[in-house]
């Protein structure tokens, strides 16, 4: 009796079918794999790396961010710049500019000034007793004089061209103060404190008050009073991390993907563990983002005395700005690369997703093919080197986000959409997709 059901097998197909029955019995009878426990090490290494590499990326973001502020002004610039039309902050400033101009204007004094010159004049008794009886109201009028003509000019744009004038002149000496140097300037470390001069703040408020006819302004030396920045107790300890961070921010994010790299490559299953990666990665970034706003909190609870807490707050959130943004950035980053890796796996999901995308994009092939296009010689050299054209697409989208100088999540979503895109062309120019026309029209194919 033949094996095909009555007709003879071949020479060449008696042979092929001896060959299969050869290997099943070999993997009928060959047992448990010998490399189980290999797979088991090598899993271990791998999500030991992972972890490792989701560690580092969480440092390598406040790294470079810490780099960012301390060695690029202009970052530094459009970092604190905004600060000087924060309501906050303003009014901040203006009651320590207030207070300082008022330390060099006695009020009390010239208003007691002013009833004993009309007492010498002969004023009469009850003329000098009514000018006695508003010394409160004249001194309170002289005060808010004072601090309206400070809230104009911290309100105005040319406050916020001093501001931004200064903490760019100042950002060398600011660096020295947050990595624990020397500095001196219009920046200083003291009491745990960083702080601007606002002096040239204090000037204009000078002038103005003469111009509006408050002689004794005139008098106003040129004063050199602070704004506090950042105050903290544990301000030498930001500073030593800020260090160290300074040092490793050129290196950690390289490192980073290196381990993570490791991590995919030395893995059982290199999918799941990119899968893995990029979940641990966006976890990572998940765990920073509320630090940030843990730390928050506990920064204002150990402001000192008497600080603004309104103030310091705008403060904290420009300064993290950026850094909160990088954040987003890699979160995204990191869950378009999980999901990506997951559509690319055999789950019945990815493989109806996948399914859909070809049949929606062969049937846009189609109608463009009945209305006349020929893909030609571009549909042949597609579909020849179409898995490396995939490659080419996957890496101009990371030197791309690698190459981006700050790159924010809106830059991280246009690239995926763009790479998407990328694909959906690729796919649409791969003539092999497309069956002959005699195989769809119910003819004999080859």
């Amino acid at each position: 009796m033949s094996d095909n059901g009555g007709a003879p097998f071949s020479g060449g197909e008696r042979g092929e079918l001896d060959e299969l029955r050869r290997r099943l019995s070999a993997l009928e009878t060959a047992g448990p794999p010998r490399a189980a426990g290999h797979h088991r090490f090598r899993s271990l290494g791998s999500v030991l790396l992972i972890l490792f590499a989701a560690l580092l990326s969480l440092l390598s973001v406040v790294a470079v961010w810490a780099n960012s502020i301390v060695r690029d002004t202009d970052r530094y610039v459009a970092t604190v710049g905004p600060l000087a039309s924060d309501p906050d902050v303003q009014k901040a400033v203006t009651n320590r500019v207030t207070a300082a101009v008022l330390a060099q204007i006695d009020v009390d004094t010239l208003v007691k000034q002013l009833s004993d010159a009309a007492a010498q004049k002969g004023v009469p008794p009850r003329a000098a007793q009514l000018l006695n009886s508003l010394d409160g109201p004249i001194s309170s009028g002289l005060k808010q004089l004072v601090s309206s003509t400070v809230e104009r000019v911290v309100t105005s744009s040319a406050f916020d061209t001093v501001w931004v004038d200064a903490n760019r002149r100042v950002h060398t000496a600011l660096d020295k103060a947050l990595t624990g140097e020397a500095a001196d300037g219009a920046v200083s470390l003291k009491d745990n404190q960083v702080a601007i001069d606002v002096a040239p703040i204090i000037a204009q408020v000078k002038d103005r008050l003469v111009r509006a006819g408050f002689s004794p302004a005139a008098k106003i030396p040129d004063v050199h009073t602070n704004f506090v920045v950042f105050a903290s107790k544990d301000i030498g300890e930001v500073k030593t991390y800020l260090r160290v961070l300074q040092i490793l921010g050129g290196w950690l994010p390289l490192i980073a993907l290196l381990m993570a790299a490791a991590g995919v490559y030395v893995a059982y299953n290199r999918r799941h563990a990119l899968i893995g990666a990029a979940l641990a990665v966006f976890v990572a970034m998940l765990v920073l983002g509320i630090a940030l706003t843990v730390a928050r909190d506990v920064y204002l609870d150990r402001l000192p005395p008497g600080t603004s807490q309104a103030a310091a707050g705008a403060v904290y959130d420009a300064l993290v700005k950026f850094l909160r943004a990088a954040v987003r950035a890699l979160a995204a980053v990191a869950l378009f690369t999980a999901v990506g890796a997951f559509l690319l796996g055999p789950s019945r999901l990815a493989v109806l997703t996948r399914k859909g995308c070809r049949r929606s994009i062969a049937a846009l092939r189609d109608v463009a093919a009945s209305a006349g296009l020929r893909l030609g010689a571009v549909g042949r050299f597609v579909h020849r080197f179409k898995h490396w054209i995939g490659v080419a697409i996957l890496a101009v989208a990371a030197i791309v986000l690698f190459t981006w100088t700050y790159p924010t999540t809106m830059v991280v979503v246009w690239t995926a959409v763009l790479t998407l895109v990328a694909f959906a062309i690729r796919e649409f120019l791969d003539a092999g997709t497309t069956p002959p026309a005699d195989s769809r029209a119910g003819g004999p194919a080859r």
